[in-house]
């Protein structure tokens, strides 16, 4: 997945032996990554991309629920999340293909997005179906997708307590050793260094934050994030500079943080609170940040504390 992955767990009666977990963990993610890359040429999603309109091509069940779930994901946000963006991507210079980062002209926007959205992909049967030359990136949901998966299979294996990350993405369960809790931190979106601004506790919760402050570029003085908006074609213009979502499932993590990042402040904590979500949203505000958190975040944490 071009990235790196980090399992923690627990040893005890009835746990695998070390060896048989990490085999286990490797072929899941060697499986992701076969299946969902954009980032090798063989990889299934990238043989439906370079297939022309009106192609069908048989996918797994993974592929197709996450096609579902990024369907699911645009209707409820009102086309904030699209998993057919990788034509405009690439065209503002952060996707798999892309030349170099620079602001394409209105017509070359235009353009491209007539090769974006999900209404011209379809699933049919065990096949998924596309009218037009679209591209699928599984990008804001695939580590999710994977965290969840090892997850699964360490439990399978016997582990009862364990923290995985894979691209950042986070999902822990029970206890260490001596009983402390599995923390993690919240980074303070900031270009120049890295800062804990909240650090969490977990136990059976995923974790994930999306944020402008480390893909982006600069042309004429104004800043261009990594993340863009469906529903113009172009990188967000808001002040939200990151938001986390904490779910019981990290691939919903993984996805909601993107949309909400897309929706903005305002639109993305309404979205939060009306869909009962546990998030935490990060305002530039002058020099400095403004923290908002929902309702399902505070319940949460409740004696969690903003570090210095």
């Amino acid at each position: 997945m071009g990235s790196t992955y980090s399992v923690k767990y627990v040893r005890g009666s009835g746990v695998a032996e070390a060896t048989t977990l990490q085999a286990g963990v490797e072929a899941i993610l060697a499986e992701v990554d076969q299946q969902m890359s954009t980032y090798r040429d063989d990889s299934l999603i990238e043989r439906f991309n370079q297939a022309a309109a009106g192609t069908c091509m048989a996918m797994p069940p993974a592929v197709l629920e996450l096609v579902r779930l990024g369907e699911d994901l645009s209707q409820r946000s009102g086309g904030a999340f699209d998993l057919t963006l990788e034509p405009l991507l690439n065209l503002w210079g952060f996707g798999p293909k892309s030349r170099s980062e620079q602001v394409p002209s209105a017509e070359a926007i235009a353009e491209a997005r007539q090769r974006v959205g999900h209404a011209h992909l379809r699933i049919d049967g065990q096949r998924l179906c596309k009218d037009a030359k679209v591209q699928v990136d599984f990008n804001s949901i695939a580590a999710g997708h994977a965290v969840d998966r090892i997850a699964a299979w360490l439990e399978g294996q016997g582990v009862s307590s364990y923290l995985v990350e894979a691209t950042g993405e986070l999902k822990a369960r029970g206890r260490k050793p001596d009983g402390a809790p599995w923390r993690i931190a919240i980074e303070e979106p900031r270009d120049d260094q890295q800062v804990a601004q909240k650090v969490l506790e977990l136990d059976g919760l995923g974790v994930s934050t999306s944020g402008d402050y480390r893909n982006y570029f600069e042309e004429n003085g104004r800043r261009y994030s990594h993340t863009l908006d469906p529903r113009s074609g172009a990188p967000i213009g808001h002040r939200l500079a990151a938001v986390t979502v904490v779910h019981p499932q990290a691939l919903l993590a993984d996805g909601l943080s993107t949309l909400l990042m897309v929706l903005g402040p305002e639109e993305g904590a309404a979205y939060a609170e009306r869909e009962g979500l546990a998030a935490l949203f990060v305002t530039r505000e002058g020099e400095g940040f403004v923290t908002r958190s929902t309702k399902a975040f505070d319940a949460l944490f409740p004696a969690q504390e903003d570090t210095p």
